[in-house]
């Protein structure tokens, strides 16, 4: 039986770019024997998994990349997308042509992408599991309450060391965020943001996860960390003049100092991401989301 329910299945080209970039630093697919992701809710059209398929293919070029909706007529048409550009892979093949040859350098293979009918259970051939799941803008339009349900259930199907990153993002992709959970439980809170224009990190605050999205009030601690974010680029506005990055980097830096656990180094923080561990910013005890049910 299918979980969960049909979203608006909104898309767009390179959307999900950061956290696909985030997605491809993760140990687990570079290690694992079997680097087999699952984009689950891509929406609708075939766009995302394919570009999530090239984007991990540079740094894992075995992947295989499985996109789930649970809406029949979303993978029907994502599969005719995907024969289309099949043929177009094949039709410019044939040409042997330079420019062909430099237009299929620059493509998204498609070799080992796929699409199924499926939802939070993660169904896959074989009962196979995934090394990464990938469930972007599916919680945003559900209920906070069935959220830890959905972890559990995602979590359930990943490898030994999976990981399931679940989150939201702005319509173009410039706004994101995203929690690493695994199977000892939500791990870290990642903020992803295009610096340039940038006026304050608390832009964030409409497209955080569900599980966060409405904590962010005075006494929940994703409100701090946003106040503290908007606090510090506030104040290294004057290193602005040599580069949005460098005030973003010593906005984090000035965060660490405060004693947040920052994760990563300056490398990832360069490209408008912090990561904090997940503990600084779970909701409080009370709201039973600190923790996905036991099974």
């Amino acid at each position: 039986m299918v979980e969960g329910r049909v979203t608006r299945g909104t898309t767009g080209a390179n959307r999900l770019r950061r956290v696909d970039r985030w997605i491809t630093q993760l140990p687990v697919l570079r290690r694992t024997h079997d680097p087999f992701v699952v984009d689950l809710g891509y929406g609708a059209s075939a766009r995302t998994p394919l570009e999530l398929h090239h984007r991990l293919s540079l740094v894992r070029p075995d992947v295989e990349v499985l996109g789930l909706e649970i809406d029949p007529d979303r993978v029907r048409l994502a599969s005719e997308q995907l024969d289309r550009w099949r043929s177009h892979v094949a039709a410019a093949r044939a040409l042997r042509s330079a420019r062909a040859n430099r237009a299929l350098r620059g493509s998204y293979g498609a070799g080992h992408v796929s699409f199924a009918l499926g939802g939070f259970e993660v169904p896959a051939p074989g009962n196979r599991r995934a090394s990464v799941i990938r469930a972007f803008n599916v919680l945003r339009q559900y209920d906070e309450h069935e959220v830890a349900r959905a972890w559990q259930l995602m979590v359930a199907r990943l490898q030994p060391g999976g990981v399931l990153v679940e989150g939201t993002c702005s319509e173009v992709g410039r706004v994101a965020s995203w929690v690493e959970v695994t199977a000892a439980g939500p791990q870290s809170l990642t903020i992803s943001l295009r610096l340039t224009d940038l006026e304050k990190p608390s832009i964030v605050a409409e497209r955080l996860p569900k599980v966060l999205i409405h904590r962010n009030v005075p006494g929940e601690r994703v409100h701090e960390l946003i106040t503290a974010l908007d606090r510090h680029w506030q104040f290294n506005a004057g290193l602005s003049v040599y580069a949005p990055s460098q005030r973003w980097i010593a906005t984090v830096t000035g965060l660490r100092a405060d004693g947040w656990p920052v994760l990563g180094r300056p490398a990832r923080w360069r490209l408008g991401e912090v990561t904090v561990a997940w503990d600084a910013v779970a909701p409080l005890p009370e709201t039973g989301l600190r923790r996905m049910p036991r099974s």
